[in-house]
């Protein structure tokens, strides 16, 4: 490991961040995060059992009176100083990112970890506008307003392939709208959310508002969801998980939030510029070692354009430099196991028997879980290169002719999370953007994201957003008040119940 991060004896304290401590779990069972790029051990911990969820439960639970009763400027300024906090130990954040994940250090530094500071910030602003709609007259006799009240602890589950930005987009909405949370982050990346949560503590943010625990799906994750004391469930990863995640929550008539797998398509048009198409579809494929659900997984591209765009693109991706996470120069870095490298290849070599590799399909020879930037096409629409979620740095490119058939093959799949068009025609983009169901549809780019814009999916990609203050809309309770404006005893409409219609006198 040499000195790659200096720093992790802050959790010799256990992988467990509950009323402000870190701890450790009580399973009896230990797990050890692995340097993916290196297939050295990082730190090894104690997993949370069930009694380590109610402890982070109740204390969340204890939490809530006082950090819901809050001023919405108190918990802003908190929010503020906690934004402050992650910007001063950006360096820190980067490098347990970069060392969990096998992230490029220059991924962590310029997207990871100012995309967390910049919604920290946001959402320390949003937390100041959280008002229902305007007083009215609705009625004639009465005056209604409507009331945001947060919902009360949260209990929300992140994935492995962006531990920190999920880390956020689960706390940040939650705690600026008033609740209080417990986050289960992935077993093999828990490091940022636990700093995460400690940068919290240290900006101001009372004891129990964030609460981490570190422990498997089936014994912590469920427990979690099934809490009674748990009033919502935020759960992002695979849509399969997802379904499960759902069937215990509604058990228990939780509110549901659920962000799940995609299969983004990248659909370019004949009058496309052609270069922008071809950076942005190994840039959107690419990302993260397409360890990312938005990332661009199925380009499908009008014929004229069709060979130019599988040439460029494999030229392109034969650029790409894989290496050593911590140079600099490092384009691509490991898948985040060498279980999930191996499912990555096993997708690829199956597709062997009814698709052509143009480019990649090989591990390289290493200690490290990589994979080559790998092309494929000539796979039939309904073959499963094109139709699963395949996670990794693999992108399939189709031919279609009509502009019908292009948007109708982008369409062709259980997900809809993101998708992009190409194009230089308005009305083809303006086509596009209304016709594929997607949360989130990009026009000539794909993958950026920012604060104040929801990010969310269609179809089995789940539902409910995460960012903006959309998000809001997943965590706060809507309460209709209203008020009698007449002060007479008897009603007109109380004659319906019992007696008869008062006379005029």
């Amino acid at each position: 490991m040499g000195n790659r991060f200096q720093e992790l004896d802050r959790f010799a304290a256990g992988a467990q961040y509950i009323d402000g401590q870190l701890r450790p779990g009580t399973s009896g069972r230990g797990h050890t995060v692995v340097d993916p790029a290196t297939g050295e051990d990082v730190l090894t911990y104690e997993l949370a059992a069930t009694a380590d969820v109610d402890a982070a439960v109740a204390a969340a639970r204890a939490a809530l009176p006082g950090w819901a009763g809050a001023t919405p400027g108190e918990r802003s300024d908190a929010m503020h100083r906690f934004a402050a906090q992650l910007a001063e130990h950006a360096e820190d954040f980067a490098h347990a990112e970069s060392l969990q994940c096998g992230k490029p250090i220059k991924l962590t530094r310029e997207f990871d970890v100012p995309g967390t500071v910049d919604n920290t910030a946001f959402f320390a602003g949003a937390a100041r506008h959280l008002q229902g709609q305007s007083a009215g007259e609705y009625s004639g006799d009465h005056t209604s307003y409507v009331r945001r009240e947060p919902i009360g602890v949260i209990g929300s589950i992140a994935p492995w392939n962006y531990p920190l930005q999920m880390a956020a987009w689960k706390v940040l909405p939650a705690i600026a709208a008033g609740n209080t949370i417990v986050l289960k982050p992935a077993e093999l990346t828990p490091l940022t959310s636990l700093m995460f949560a400690q940068a919290a503590t240290d900006a101001g943010i009372p004891d129990g508002v964030v609460n981490i625990v570190t422990g498997a799906g089936k014994e912590a994750g469920e427990h979690l969801v099934g809490h009674p004391d748990v009033a919502m469930t935020s759960f992002t990863g695979s849509t399969a998980v997802g379904k499960r995640v759902a069937e215990i929550a509604t058990a228990t008539v939780k509110r549901l939030h659920l962000e799940l797998g995609g299969k983004a398509p990248f659909v370019v048009f004949d009058d496309a510029d052609l270069e922008a198409a071809v950076h942005g579809a190994v840039a959107g494929a690419l990302i993260n070692t397409g360890q990312d659900c938005t990332a661009a997984t199925r380009a499908y591209v009008q014929r004229p354009l069709y060979d130019a765009f599988v040439s460029g693109v494999a030229d392109l991706m034969a650029t790409v430099r894989i290496g050593d996470p911590f140079q600099e120069d490092t384009d691509l870095g490991p898948l985040i196991s060498h279980a999930q490298r191996d499912r990555v290849a096993a997708f690829v070599d199956r597709a062997r028997a009814y698709a052509t590799v143009v480019t990649g399909g090989v591990a390289p020879h290493n200690d490290g879980a990589y994979y080559r930037p790998t092309l494929i096409t000539g796979a039939p629409q309904d073959s499963e290169i094109v139709q699963a979620e395949i996670f990794g740095p693999v992108l399939v490119v189709l031919p279609f002719d009509s502009d019908d058939e292009g948007l109708a093959l982008a369409n062709d799949t259980p997900y809809g999370l993101a998708a992009s068009a190409w194009t230089r025609d308005v009305y083809r983009a303006g086509r596009a953007t209304r016709e594929i169901q997607a949360g989130c549809v990009w026009v000539n780019d794909h993958i950026p994201i920012i604060s104040e814009m929801p990010h969310g999916g269609y179809k089995a990609s789940g539902f409910g957003k995460d960012m903006s203050t959309y998000s809001f809309e997943e965590y706060t309770q809507v309460k209709h008040v209203m008020y009698d404006n007449t002060a007479v005893v008897r009603k007109d409409w109380h004659r319906t119940i019992f007696g008869d219609r008062q006379q005029a006198r």
